[in-house]
């Protein structure tokens, strides 16, 4: 018996049905499954061309590979999908983010962003991706790591500073190897009422809020990193100032007391008053300030101590009462090691 002549069994029918309605069936393979059912029910063949774009010849083909392969002979081989960018525009694009900076193709900007990357594809291979996925994969590919710059002063002169290191590397590198002299680095930070977030994980769809004083009390924090050991010594004061410098000061030398204390610290004007002067000159501790170049922080690793005490402790945190959460951050520096390397 031919082929055409034989009827789809029930099982059959329901079988390219089901087919037909799954989400794995494409337009094409739809459309044959169409012309084959109708083929079945010995449609008109204009129907079936009207229908299906099929003419009637070529619907029976189609009849005969089902019957003789099933679904397998209906189904076109799926490509399996690949990034719009081939191989050879990919190691370009590549190329080009870790050589060249935006301005290099009219962008007013020194960095690369997902956006004018996105934009520059589009402009140069015609390709415009549907989501941020594949710009990030193109950056991963060219080793760059996805975080906020640093801030930088305008008035920052890097050949001072360049020269300060110079100068003061072989002088703080003999302090810290010698055993009756304990290096520190100071610094100041005022901690406030008012509530400072970050980031964190949530299942989806959840969204936290925090409590926000309407208050604004501040209290200032005086903190020492010894950077021989990590150790760290923070205080708790009212205000930034020369009398509550010396103090701190001569806390820090009743902790180092018969030590010989190399302090380094910045600009700020309570750190260079005649009030620090004349307790200098009156101590009883030894101290030797030294004042690091102006406009540059990231010289004193206390500024990260600042960061980690933060994320500890004040972060996503309501603060209701000042001097218990300063004691808190306070206590907290003290109870921990910061192992930051100096220089």
């Amino acid at each position: 018996m031919k082929t055409q002549q034989i009827k789809l069994t029930d099982i059959q029918i329901k079988e390219l049905i089901d087919y037909k309605e799954s989400k794995d069936c494409i337009t094409v393979e739809s459309n044959r499954i169409q012309a084959i059912l109708m083929v079945n029910r010995r449609a008109e063949s204009d129907f079936i061309k009207e229908i299906t774009g099929y003419d009637q010849k070529y619907a029976i083909e189609i009849r005969k590979k089902y019957l003789v392969k099933g679904l397998k002979g209906l189904l076109t081989k799926k490509k399996k999908p690949r990034a719009l960018l081939t191989k050879g525009q990919r190691a370009e694009v590549i190329k080009t983010v870790t050589t060249l900076t935006p301005r290099s193709f009219g962008f007013d900007d020194d960095f690369w962003s997902t956006a004018i990357l996105a934009i520059l594809i589009k402009e140069q291979y015609g390709v415009q991706y549907k989501s941020k996925t594949p710009i990030y994969l193109l950056f991963r590919e060219a080793k760059f790591t996805y975080h906020k710059p640093d801030k930088q002063y305008k008035k920052r002169d890097q050949k001072g500073i360049d020269e300060w290191v110079k100068k003061y590397t072989p002088i703080i590198n003999e302090a810290m190897n010698d055993p009756h002299t304990v290096v520190l680095v100071e610094d100041e930070m005022m901690l406030s009422t008012q509530t400072t977030t970050q980031k964190i994980w949530l299942p989806k769809g959840e969204f936290p809020k925090i409590d926000v004083s309407s208050k604004r009390q501040i209290r200032c924090i005086y903190g020492f990193l010894n950077v021989q050991n990590g150790h760290e010594y923070a205080f708790k004061f009212l205000r930034a100032s020369s009398q509550e410098t010396c103090k701190a000061l001569d806390e820090i030398g009743n902790i180092y007391h018969g030590k010989k204390i190399m302090v380094i610290w910045d600009n700020a004007s309570w750190h260079k008053s005649e009030q620090i002067k004349d307790f200098l000159r009156n101590t009883k501790h030894s101290f030797h300030l030294i004042q690091l170049p102006p406009y540059a922080p990231e010289l004193n690793p206390q500024e990260h101590v600042w960061k980690a005490g933060r994320e500890s402790v004040t972060h996503n945190a309501h603060i209701d009462d000042i001097d218990k959460t300063a004691d808190q951050f306070v206590d907290h520096l003290n109870k921990h090691c910061f192992s930051y390397k100096f220089f």
